[in-house]
């Protein structure tokens, strides 16, 4: 059996992030997140986020359709919570720019 949960420190444009891959039955978890925010797989329920814990105030994106880290880091996100919203982060942006909007 492959590693079931693997961490890495990523770089993106000089700044340094930590990519989380956890192989689950017939799925991978992906997030890369630094201490400010994260984006994420589309396992990630950004309603849930935006209302139930909005007290927290979160800066996350989601993302679907991907497999792996770099998938992820280049493509669109689907969804963002209002916290990102507010760092100018949007829907539609690939991964890695809303990534370097967290800094």
């Amino acid at each position: 059996m492959d590693h079931l949960i693997e961490l890495s420190p990523i770089e993106i444009n000089g700044h340094t992030f930590l990519a989380v891959s956890v192989l689950l039955p017939k799925t991978t978890l992906l997030a890369v997140s630094n201490d400010k925010g994260y984006i994420m797989c589309g396992a990630l329920d950004v309603g849930l986020l935006n209302e139930k814990l909005k007290d927290r105030k979160i800066i996350a994106g989601r993302a679907v359709g991907v497999r792996t880290i770099e998938q992820l880091l280049n493509a669109p996100l689907e969804s963002v919570t209002w916290e990102a919203e507010a760092l100018g982060i949007h829907p539609g942006m690939i991964g890695k720019d809303a990534l370097l909007k967290m800094i």
